[in-house]
């Protein structure tokens, strides 16, 4: 199984997490299988997102969509987002 860790700074949690809820559509039918959020405790727009998905194929690509670019600029991250792919070992 392969998953995607990505960190970012957003700024306004609230109208991120609304424009990222609209887009699950998306992630699904590009073979995201789960995610969780987790916000810094000292800074709670700094988050942490961790997808899985089907295989480190489809999160590629995801990641590399025009899509997923445009629902970062319309959500408010700021910045460039860290992103690593990850192979569970």
């Amino acid at each position: 199984m392969a998953s995607i860790l990505i960190q970012h700074t957003v700024k306004d949690y609230a109208v991120w997490k609304k424009a990222f809820d609209s887009h699950a559509g998306l992630r699904t039918s590009g073979g995201e299988l789960s995610v969780k959020i987790y916000r810094d405790s000292s800074n709670p727009n700094n988050l942490t997102v961790i997808n899985q998905w089907k295989s480190l194929e489809s999160a590629k690509k995801f990641a590399g969509s025009p899509e997923l670019k445009a629902a970062m600029e319309e959500s408010g991250v700021t910045g460039t987002p860290q992103v690593y792919f990850l192979n569970e070992a």
